[in-house]
């Protein structure tokens, strides 16, 4: 079992590596780290979704999509399909059967978010990573308004559980902090 599951995460490094700007390995060993402390109890599709979650997202750059919140959200789930392609083809190389790399498909297209609790848990990490390692540098790049409409959506797209934690965890700013509280 711990073997197959150690061959998808490596076969996922080995794909991230080859990232021009170096930030997708990085970026999906901070998601195993974050799911790690947050969900200790994950199961291997879960670590695997988490790890692979941005796998070889380079190959399609955001660039390709028109400006806007359409061609935004257009190629969102483009990555989403993408990726959910990419990694069930390398846990079926690592040995997972077909059910868990269908599944791994439904995580990273997010299917389900607020109904499933791996969606939703792979999301409440996502969200964690975003704010522990990337908020700052985004938020410094945005005006208050702009940055506060940011973290509104990401605490919406949050469980109530993982708000909490937030809360716990961050030391935010007024309004922000609010965000999470659903203000």
């Amino acid at each position: 079992m711990a073997d197959r599951l150690s061959r998808a995460l490596a076969l996922i490094d080995a794909a991230n590596v080859a990232d021009p700007k170096g930030e997708a390995l990085v970026y999906g060993q901070r998601m195993s780290e974050e799911l790690a402390r947050l969900v200790p109890a994950a199961s291997e599709v879960l670590q695997v979704a988490a790890r692979g979650q941005h796998v070889e997202r380079w190959l399609l750059p955001r660039s390709d999509y028109p400006e806007g919140k359409v061609g935004y959200l257009d190629w969102r789930r483009e990555q989403g399909r993408r990726h959910g392609l990419r990694v069930a083809a390398i846990m079926a190389e690592a040995g997972f059967p077909d059910s868990d790399c269908e599944r791994v498909g439904i995580l990273l297209r997010k299917e389900g978010i607020k109904r499933d609790p791996e969606v939703q848990a792979l999301e409440d990490v996502i969200c964690f990573v975003f704010l522990k390692w990337y908020f700052s540098p985004f938020a410094a790049e945005r005006d208050a308004e702009q940055t506060l409409d940011i973290v509104r959506k990401t605490a919406r797209k949050m469980s109530a559980e993982g708000r909490a934690r937030v809360l716990k965890e961050f030391d935010l700013p007024e309004p922000l902090a609010g965000a999470f509280r659903g203000e």
